[in-house]
């Protein structure tokens, strides 16, 4: 069993948001995978289904991004998932827009919703950190990641999204260097 783990704040006025990426990507992924109709459950919006005959979970935490640990424990000891089979997608300010990377465990580097995580399951899971790039000044970092993306951006984000999508297979085999070089390499401007 997989788990993919989309974080993000809930609210409406945060769905555009940098910070609401990882939402994005679990909705691209239940779509482009026909997975169920999203429930909620365990404090997040989760669907189920199969990908190249893997059985997954995808899911969106209700809790707002600082307490996304809360729900994703709950789902892993619910359903006995191994935390290093757990994916999760999410926002870095230190990436370049439009480029990913992808690291099993690690520290937060100061992200809210991966430092729940680390408190609730510990830090021995997948990530695939998702470039939003950083402002240009320390002081704007807190408004930037809850602005929405502009046009010029959000081409950019549907682009990456995309790729991330289509090599899903690749990232089910844990082969993270031919998936961020495939996924890199098909965003390249």
């Amino acid at each position: 069993m997989i788990l993919f783990v989309g974080l993000g704040n809930p609210s409406p006025n945060h769905q555009n948001n940098r910070h609401n990426i990882g939402f994005k990507v679990i909705d691209s992924l239940n779509k482009h995978f026909g997975l169920s109709k999203q429930k909620p459950k365990f404090k997040g919006l989760l669907t189920t289904g199969k990908i190249d005959e893997v059985k997954v979970f995808a899911i969106k935490p209700l809790t707002f991004m600082n307490n996304s640990g809360v729900c994703i424990r709950e789902l892993i000891e619910y359903f006995k998932i191994d935390a290093s089979n757990t994916f999760v997608f999410h926002d870095d300010m230190d990436i370049e827009l439009g480029k990913i990377r992808t690291k099993f465990g690690g520290s937060s580097a100061g992200h809210n919703g991966i430092e729940s995580l680390d408190k609730h399951i510990g830090n021995q899971y997948s990530r695939v950190r998702i470039g939003i790039s950083h402002p240009d000044k320390k002081s704007m970092v807190n408004n930037h990641v809850l602005e929405d993306f502009n046009s010029e951006e959000e081409a950019i984000i549907k682009k990456i999204t995309d790729s991330i999508i289509s090599s899903i297979p690749m990232l089910l085999l844990k082969d993270f260097d031919k998936f961020s070089n495939q996924v890199n390499q098909s965003n390249i401007k």
